[in-house]
Order: C-alpha cells, then structure tokens, then sequence
C-alpha cells in the first residue's frame, strides 16, 4: 500500500468513529507536536501547538458549547503522499438548543500514522453566530 491509501484508511478509521460521536478516536491519531491552524476571523481561529493545547484550547472548550457529542461524518477523501483532505459534515446541539451543523475541509499533514499538522476550513459565519467564545465555554 502506499502512504497515501495508509494515511486515508487511518483517517477513514477515525472518522467512522467520529460520526457515532466518539470524538476519542480523532485525538487518539493526533501526534504530540501536532499543529491545528483554524482559518478565519473568529474567537475560535487561530493556531494551536501541541496536543495538549489542542486538547485544553480548543477542543475542551469546543466540547463544552455542546449539549451531546459532536457528530463528524466524512464525505471525502482525497490523498497524495503524506496529505489527506477530508470533507465533512458535523451535527452537534448547543447546551441552549442550537442546532450546529458545520461543513469542514480538513487538510492534513500525516507522520508515521498521526497528524502532524490539520488546517480546517469552515463556515466561519456560523461559528460567530452560535458559538460563544472559547474562554467562555472554559469558565461554564
């Protein structure tokens, strides 16, 4: 197999865990040093080092906003070398019943069978319009 098919076939593992809401399977393949860059102008964008920064700044407090366990599907995978660009589709509710349904480009960057690096594109509209800040989900 290539590195290619090996990298989409981790992320496809992960994923189908994801979309039964077992976010733990994403974090299981996240490398120690890994970088997760979030585009946008947002409370939420920005460029979290390390896991456990990504575990403490983004995804606690993003886990926090979120009344039930956020449901990520993959729709598509597309592969060469050492990168994976996943779209996907999430279905999550705020603790105040908000429905958020996001679509995501997720490209990343794979080392021996981690990521190392994810950038994720979003709606970044409707992470302004539901969600509270970060260091608000922190404190709740």
């Amino acid at each position: 197999m290539s590195a290619a098919s090996d990298n989409t076939r981790i992320l496809r593992d992960a994923f189908a865990r994801t979309a039964a809401g077992e976010g733990r399977a994403f974090v299981d393949i996240l490398a120690e040093d890994a970088v997760w860059i979030t585009l946008g102008d947002t409370a939420w964008s920005k460029r979290f080092e390390g896991k456990a920064a990504i575990l403490r700044d983004l995804l606690g407090p993003l886990r926090a906003q979120f009344s039930q366990p956020n449901h990520v599907r993959a729709e598509r995978f597309i592969a060469e070398g050492d990168m994976v660009a996943v779209e996907a589709q999430g279905d999550a509710v705020t603790r105040d019943g908000r429905p958020y349904r996001n679509r995501y480009c997720l490209v990343c960057r794979m080392r021996d069978g981690l990521i190392v690096e994810l950038t994720e594109y979003a709606d970044t509209a409707l992470i302004d319009r539901v969600l509270g800040p970060p260091v608000a989900a922190i404190r709740n």
